[in-house]
């Protein structure tokens, strides 16, 4: 083979080897090109998840941090039910109310005469029914109420009433109806209630209440500013600790336990803090617990709150299990009663405090402190000094007044009249521990009562005058001494009778409405209460200053006929002072021809 063309084969074959390594190149760069593409994404990922991740952590730091109530209901309810990881969050709507009928007027101009310029009434024109397709009218739908979705109805909600619907923040009643709420709902409450202003009024119909949710809910009312009424009726609990909704510390004056299956252990508890020898309730005015299941025991424990409570004024206990023997006991408060062991002792330390108001007070101030004028080391001086002050004062009083020894000598007049009055103000009280002990009569007591309320009366008097006179010597009003003036009276410094070796009081006159209806009282439980409201009647003719007694009284639909004897004097005496009552109109006699 020729030399030409080996050399040819040979050129061809390194142009081959050459285009073949340079093909093996560019896939190789081909292919680190295509792991630096994946490497980065790898680390664009990396770095997504990173921030995802920090994003993350930060939601969950906010999540942490306490959410600060701020009286808008709506919201911070919302708010903290969705950080509860609440699935269904119940709506905060307005209180359904039935639309008021609307009446259109316009101002027509009259012809003349006397209706010249007064507005005239159009009556709204009456709805044209339209036809169906068979060609029969069919009803206008109604405007009186609203239709809703049958599950739509029954859907939990909060129902609210505001001051102001463009303000979120005045909403003062809160109704919830129907559907439980438990121990994380009334947390949620916990934290929104005390911050709402305006709240008076919570009502909790059957909601399945149990004694944990009770007990915090009696936890909130005393932290609400305003808060007023509570109505939990068609709540039964376990415990019955409904007593804790009137302690001393809540503020509740209207409570309604309607159907709340209260039995006697209940109504003991919330008579022991009605009232005792020690402490009363101050707030509570209405107090609703019919429909339970108080019996007699309840009812004596009850009215033993009541002795000495002088803030209820309505007490409904209707359809309960109430018989004779709990009636004649509260007949008894509401009369006269005896005072215990624990009450005489009670009523011997108040008329010890009430006669020396000044024992438990520091010592006042020496003259020398009080004195602005010059120092005390100026004031005092030598003997020769003093004998001559001592032989100037009587010339300087005669100079200055020619009656100085008249004035000295009343002075000393009613010094001895002050003696005189502190051995007689001795004696009554002596008196009064004799009729305390059992050796005189109630009607001294009640002289030296009357006696001893007008002398403290007088000493008030005097105070409010000495006070006077020291806002015009221009003392600053932090150094006077304000005026006790207490109008809540205990009714343990009553006047009271001694007969048969006991102290007897008048009875509560402070209740004006009372409902025993629908219970099982017979002829001695009536028989009680009426001589309790002839007692009643005839010590408010002689003396309305501590009440009026009872006002209305039900006792309908019990063991004895409406025909009866019983039941007609009580209405005779009760009808008169019933403030809803109105008397027939009179009809004037037509004398016949």
């Amino acid at each position: 083979m020729p030399r030409s063309i080996r050399s040819a084969r040979s050129n061809s074959i390194c142009s081959v080897t050459s285009e073949s390594g340079r093909g093996a190149k560019l896939d190789e760069l081909l292919a680190s090109r295509v792991k630096m593409g994946k490497k980065v994404e790898k680390g664009l990922n990396k770095e997504k998840n990173q921030s995802a991740t920090s994003q993350d952590e930060l939601d969950s730091n906010k999540a942490l941090e306490p959410h600060v109530c701020t009286g808008n209901f709506s919201a911070d309810f919302s708010e903290l039910c969705r950080r509860n990881n609440m699935t269904f969050i119940p709506p905060v709507i307005m209180r359904p109310r039935p639309p008021a009928p609307v009446v259109q007027q316009e101002v027509s101009p009259a012809k003349g005469g006397k209706d010249k310029g007064k507005p005239s009434v159009t009556q709204p024109e009456p709805e044209q029914e339209e036809n169906a397709e068979d060609g029969e009218p069919v009803d206008a739908p109604p405007k009186t109420f609203t239709t809703k979705d049958k599950f739509e109805y029954f859907k939990p909600s909060i129902q609210v009433e505001m001051d102001n619907q463009d303000k979120p923040d005045t909403v003062n009643e809160i109704f919830i109806r129907g559907w439980k709420v438990d121990t994380v709902m009334m947390d949620i409450f916990k934290q929104c209630w005390p911050t709402m202003e305006k709240l008076h009024s919570i009502n909790l119909w059957n909601t399945g209440l149990n004694d944990d949710t009770l007990h915090t809910l009696s936890t909130i009312l005393p932290q609400c500013p305003n808060i007023k009424n509570v109505t939990l009726d068609g709540n039964a609990t376990e415990k019955e600790d409904w007593f804790e909704l009137i302690t001393e510390e809540s503020p509740v004056q209207n409570l309604s336990l309607r159907h709340c299956g209260i039995t006697n252990k209940g109504a003991k508890m919330i008579g022991r803090c009605l009232g005792s020898a020690k402490r009363a309730n101050t707030k509570l005015l209405t107090l609703n617990l019919s429909n339970n299941k108080i019996g007699e025991e309840g009812l004596e424990e009850i009215a033993q709150g009541l002795r000495l409570n002088r803030t209820l004024l309505s007490l409904s206990l209707a359809s309960n299990e109430i018989r004779d023997k709990g009636v004649v006991k509260l007949s008894e408060v509401l009369s006269r009663f005896p005072l215990t062991h624990e009450e005489v002792v009670e009523r011997r330390k108040l008329m010890s405090d009430r006669s020396s108001p000044d024992r438990n007070k520091s010592p006042p101030l020496s003259r020398r402190a009080d004195s602005k004028d010059r120092p005390g080391s100026v004031r005092s001086s030598t003997h020769q000094d003093k004998g001559g002050k001592k032989n100037e004062k009587p010339s300087a009083k005669a100079k200055k007044d020619g009656k100085g020894g008249k004035e000295e000598k009343e002075e000393k007049h009613e010094k001895t009249k002050g003696k005189k009055e502190k051995e007689d103000k001795a004696g009554a009280k002596k008196g009064v521990g004799a009729n305390v002990g059992g050796r005189s009569s109630g009607a001294d007591m009640q002289n030296g009562n009357t006696s001893r309320r007008a002398s403290l009366a007088a000493d008030a008097k005097g105070k409010g005058n000495k006070t006077k006179g020291k806002e015009k010597g221009g003392k600053p009003a932090q150094e006077q001494e304000p005026a006790d003036s207490q109008d809540f009276i205990n009714p343990l410094l009553e006047g009271a009778d001694y007969i048969d070796g006991r102290l007897w009081v008048a009875g509560n006159r402070v209740l004006i409405n009372l409902n025993l209806s629908r219970n099982e009282i017979g002829e001695t439980g009536l028989e009680a209460l009426l001589k309790a409201m002839q007692y009643q009647t005839t010590l408010c003719m002689e003396n309305k200053s501590s009440g009026t007694g009872l006002m209305r009284l039900l006792v309908g639909k019990n063991k004895v006929r409406s025909s009866h004897e019983l039941l007609q004097k009580i209405t005779d005496i009760m009808l008169p002072k019933d403030p809803f009552y109105k008397p027939p109109p009179q009809t004037p006699e037509v004398n016949e021809a």
